[in-house]
């Protein structure tokens, strides 16, 4: 997964997953893995950015609209990771979508560097 995802163009959505892990996260790491095979696959899915420490995570999802947003919430492997989300992985999360109307990236080795 690039640290950095390049080639969006605006506008578009970006739905941020910020969570602190519970102390069980038995088979976390397998769910997560099948969940990036199937959102790839996801009709309006751009691409996807994340950040691990022990302490917490975020995800940054990105979409072509609002619709495709609803539609991956509703996808029923998904669901399911949800709820064993909030019954065993973590001690919390919050969830927050927001409308890019920019961006901007740099690169340096796109940029000769």
């Amino acid at each position: 997964m690039p640290v950095v995802l390049e080639g969006l163009d605006a506008p578009y959505y970006a739905v941020i997953f910020t969570a602190v892990p519970s102390e069980d996260t038995r088979e976390y790491g397998e769910t997560v893995a099948r969940l990036l095979e199937l959102v790839a696959d996801q009709p309006g899915f751009l691409g996807v950015e994340a950040a691990n420490e022990p302490s917490g995570e975020i995800v940054v999802s990105y979409w072509r609209d609002e619709a495709s947003i609803l539609a991956w919430k509703r996808q029923a492997e998904h669901r399911a990771a949800q709820e064993r989300g909030r019954s065993q992985w973590y001690a919390g999360y919050a969830v927050r979508v927001a409308r890019v109307e920019r961006s901007y990236t740099f690169s340096l080795a796109a940029d000769g560097g």
